[in-house]
């Protein structure tokens, strides 16, 4: 069996082998401190329905919890605007790096971006069991390991995030609804009234 990477099928968030760190800064376009963050989950639709959601980037902020809004600019160019610790937002402009119809859609931040980040989401056909969805990210936290630190006592670090979302899509996506402990706006008004 071989160390090269280019023969590992598993997810690159879990590269068990030590000097990929470079490959993967390479392969994602960020610095090679950044770090990884990959998470799946199974979603019982379709693969091309689970594509065609993901890929309008309107729909993003629909289940993604800290997505204040994204703005397409062309096809391939969006605006990000996300929630940040101590109720800041950061904002970056990200570019579609490559795209298969209904299998992958992976991006970069173009430079200048508050977080530099960059990854792929990946969509895998599980027959009668739905669509195998793979979100792996690189992202190099803004004052590095402080940052990082601190974004995740605020439940804003990307890996936290990431299951999060997914999690959330999948309720979406099955349901047409996210489930929730919280009130919604029609309790609030309820209780009010």
């Amino acid at each position: 069996m071989t160390d090269d990477i280019s023969t590992d099928d598993a997810p690159l968030a879990t590269s068990k082998t030590s000097g990929n760190g470079a490959a993967l800064a390479d392969d994602f376009g960020v610095a090679e401190r950044a770090a990884v963050t990959g998470q799946s989950v199974t979603i019982n639709r379709p693969v091309n329905q689970l594509f065609a959601y993901f890929r309008d980037f309107g729909n993003l902020a629909t289940f993604m919890e800290n997505v204040v809004r994204i703005a397409p600019v062309d096809n391939h160019r969006s605006h990000w605007v996300v929630k940040a610790p101590a109720g800041a937002t950061v904002e970056w402009d990200a570019r579609i790096t490559d795209e298969v119809a209904d299998r992958l859609i992976a991006w970069e931040s173009e430079p200048g971006a508050d977080v530099a980040n960059s990854g792929r989401i990946e969509f895998l056909d599980a027959g009668a069991r739905g669509t195998v969805v793979t979100a792996t990210i690189m992202y190099d936290p803004p004052a590095g390991i402080v940052g990082k630190l601190l974004a995740k006592m605020f439940q804003r670090e990307p890996a936290i995030q990431a299951r999060r979302d997914l999690r959330r899509f999948k309720q979406l996506m099955e349901t047409g609804e996210i489930a929730t402990n919280a009130m919604n706006r029609d309790q609030f008004e309820e209780q009010d009234a």
